[in-house]
């Protein structure tokens, strides 16, 4: 069973966070809700997110300071964030939210299924990496172990090695299909520019997995091709 990815959703009013859940609740993940920047790090401090939804205006830690908080943390700086807004105070603003790291800008009312459809990139990204998270653990234990215990003591080489490569591909095929729609959405360049980096440290991966091959330099010969 796939394991379902979380957001965080972090506005200090409560109807906001409720008309979010009921816009992102069609992506069926967990969303996860904090009602200040304060409460927010805390949640960050024990769980992953695959995205972050910010309000900009709030009281006490507003979202630009929440947001260099979250940034300056090594288990966090990689989390994409959106920010969210009420209040439109031009280009400097923008800039400013940019500047904090966001990835996305978006000014209330906004359109749900634009925000939907941006968040689920998003989330579609952060599942591919925890597969390829997954597979680079499987080849890590296979170079330090020589295959026992990984996937069946009884398991030979050869068969770890296949079994390893179907998972890989599963994944490169999703990942290759995720950067075509993307391409094809013309969605924004932070998300295209992270699924460059997957495929990049999914074809690492690839080449690993292939230099254990026994017999041949190019691997199983029905890998799909690499760019």
């Amino acid at each position: 069973m796939v394991q379902k990815a979380k957001i965080l959703l972090v506005d200090d009013r409560p109807e906001n966070l409720l008309a979010l859940e009921a816009i992102l609740s069609a992506l069926d993940q967990t969303l996860v809700r904090a009602s200040s920047g304060e409460e927010a790090l805390k949640a960050l401090l024990t769980d992953d997110f695959a995205v972050i939804l910010l309000d900009v205006q709030m009281p006490g830690m507003d979202g630009f300071e929440t947001a260099a908080h979250i940034k300056r943390r090594e288990r966090t700086r990689d989390i994409p964030i959106i920010f969210l807004t009420a209040i439109n105070h031009g280009p400097h603003h923008t800039f400013r939210g940019y500047a904090a790291g966001a990835v996305d800008y978006i000014s209330k009312p906004f359109d749900p299924w634009v925000l939907r459809a941006k968040v689920s990139v998003f989330v579609e990204l952060y599942m591919k990496n925890c597969q390829l998270r997954e597979q680079a653990a499987l080849l890590r234990l296979q170079l330090e172990g020589g295959g026992k215990g990984l996937l069946g003591d009884t398991k030979e080489p050869a068969g770890l090695l296949a079994e390893l490569s179907a998972r890989l591909a599963a994944v490169e095929e999703q990942a290759e299909a995720l950067s075509k729609q993307l391409d094809d959405d013309s969605a924004d360049a932070a998300a295209v520019a992270t699924a460059a980096h997957l495929e990049r440290k999914l074809t690492g991966l690839r080449r690993a997995l292939d230099a254990l091959e026994p017999g041949t330099g190019n691997g199983a010969a029905s890998l799909p091709s690499q760019n």
